[in-house]
C-alpha cells in the first residue's frame, strides 16, 4: 500500500491551479498576478510635465503659466490677458482656476494625467 504525503498532495494541487466548487465541478483559479508597476526609468511621455505644471498652476495660476508648461498657448494667453487687462481684479478668478487646476493634476495618477492632458488636450478642467 502506498502512502501519499499530505504536503506532497498539496504541491501536486497547487500545480494543477485548480479548486473545486461547492458543486463538485472543477475550474481555474480566478487568481491573476497583479501587474509590475511602471520601472522608474520607463515612464510615461509626458508625465514628466505633472508636478511643474501643477505646483505652476497653484503659485502662478493666475498668469497661466501652468498652460503653457502643458502646451496650451492660447488657454495660457486668455488667463493671462483676463489677468492683465483688469488690472489684477480678473487674476481672482483665473487664480481659483489655476488652483483646482493644479489640485486636479496632483490627485490623477500619471497614466490618467497623460491620457486626459498630454495625449487628450483638455485644455480647461
Amino acid at each position: 500500500m502506498q502512502r501519499i504525503r499530505p504536503a506532497a498532495a498539496a504541491d501536486a494541487a497547487l500545480n494543477l491551479n485548480i479548486f473545486s466548487s461547492p458543486y463538485g465541478s472543477q475550474s481555474t483559479s480566478p487568481y491573476q498576478p497583479a501587474p509590475y508597476p511602471p520601472s522608474p526609468g520607463g515612464s510615461l511621455p509626458g508625465a514628466d510635465k505633472k508636478i511643474p505644471a501643477a505646483i505652476c498652476a497653484i503659485l502662478l495660476g493666475s498668469f497661466g503659466v501652468h498652460k503653457f508648461i502643458l502646451g496650451y498657448t492660447v488657454e495660457g494667453l486668455i488667463m493671462l490677458g483676463v489677468t492683465v487687462l483688469t488690472c489684477g481684479i480678473g487674476g481672482l478668478i483665473t487664480g481659483i482656476i489655476g488652483l483646482v487646476e493644479g489640485v486636479m493634476y496632483l490627485t490623477k495618477p500619471d497614466q490618467e494625467f497623460v491620457a486626459t492632458y498630454v495625449q487628450g488636450r483638455r485644455g480647461w478642467f
